[in-house]
């Protein structure tokens, strides 16, 4: 079979497809909730990762579903990022994941169906190696190819981890280094040098398993994972449903290695201006650098963590048991003129 290039099937890629945040709040703002049940202990009021419902004064479900069109020109690997990604909210709210649908939209007389089968393929691998399978789903034949999950996980009420329950003085941690939506799309340009796209590649197919662990620690206040708003569209949401602000050091903010070549190059993806576009007013000034890194629309990237000082002992041990060295690369305070304060 001829080899084939995903992303020239899509006019998007990855989480860059998702709808600008303003442009999403203005179409919640017009859908009223029509029913409110009081065992929803998370919907989506304070845009968090997933829905938790309470099945028993102990026990949750988690829900969630995710999916875009291809961030790479590999189809097993566009299933498998497609499907961490997913999964990754599972794991943001402190939860297990317990099984998943498939979502599939197909343009069967452009891309032969072998190729879909290999986006399949990736995603089983993926999910297999969360320890659940894929059982079942839904699939249409439309005009780009579309991939996704539509995710099921469990966790104890005790555990779960929220974006909007942030405290004042927790330290910040990023789990996976930005720069995916920069390297993904000098890979459209042709200007993406082999060793980087591993590096992009290898990043997203990482499955943020620490999440649930991290679930089981009282000193982790909050938590989400960075996608496709950018770290700074996410830390937006994180301080809001918090009532309160933060500062970060931009320097500090763990990056791609290499990723300075590429910001050389302006290989900036459009959903850069349109996050900045929605809440740059919330941010305090920002140099043209730091505008395109920290809005860069990240796809399946890491898990942004907010940390007590006095819990920060047994955080470090576990995500090093993890392999992942914590950087504190900003904490939250009190809410203050701008949401997020950049300081260098």
């Amino acid at each position: 079979m001829e080899c084939v290039k995903l992303t020239q099937y899509s006019h998007g890629a990855g989480c860059g497809c998702k709808i600008a945040p303003k442009v999403l709040k203005d179409i919640l703002d017009q859908v009223p909730t029509s029913h409110i049940d009081p065992k929803l202990l998370v919907g989506n009021g304070t845009l968090d990762d997933a829905a938790v419902y309470e099945i028993d004064d102990e026990n949750v479900i988690i829900s969630t579903t995710d999916f875009f069109m291809p961030i790479v020109d590999d189809p097993e690997d566009f299933g498998a990022i497609a499907s961490v990604n997913a999964i990754s909210d599972i794991y943001a709210m402190g939860g297990k994941p317990l099984m998943a649908l498939a979502i599939l939209c197909w343009p069967t007389k452009q891309l032969d169906t072998d190729v879909a089968a290999k986006v399949m393929n990736g995603a089983r691998k993926a999910c297999k190696e969360a320890g659940i399978a894929i059982a079942g789903g839904h699939s249409i034949d439309g005009p780009e190819p579309i991939f996704g999950l539509a995710v099921t996980g469990i966790a104890k009420k005790s555990m779960i981890k929220k974006n909007s329950s942030a405290e004042e003085g927790c330290n910040l941690y990023l789990s996976k280094p930005l720069g995916v939506g920069i390297l993904s799309t000098a890979q459209k340009k042709g200007l993406l040098e082999e060793a980087d796209r591993l590096k992009a590649r290898n990043s997203m197919v990482t499955l943020n398993k620490i999440g649930q662990q991290l679930g089981e620690l009282p000193g982790i206040t909050a938590m989400t994972d960075v996608t496709g708003f950018g770290l700074l569209g996410h830390l937006r949401e994180l301080c809001e449903g918090s009532d309160m602000s933060a500062e970060i050091y931009s320097s500090k903010v763990p990056l791609i290695d290499g990723l300075q070549k590429y910001v050389d190059l302006k290989t900036f993806p459009g959903g850069t201006q349109r996050n900045f576009d929605s809440y740059g007013e919330k941010i305090s000034p920002l140099t043209e650098q730091q505008r395109c890194i920290l809005c860069d629309p990240q796809t399946s990237g890491g898990l942004l963590v907010a940390v007590r000082p006095d819990s920060e002992e047994a955080f470090f041990k576990l995500a090093r048991a993890n392999g992942w060295e914590p950087v504190c690369f900003g904490r939250t305070i009190p809410k203050s003129e701008y949401v997020v304060n950049v300081l260098d």
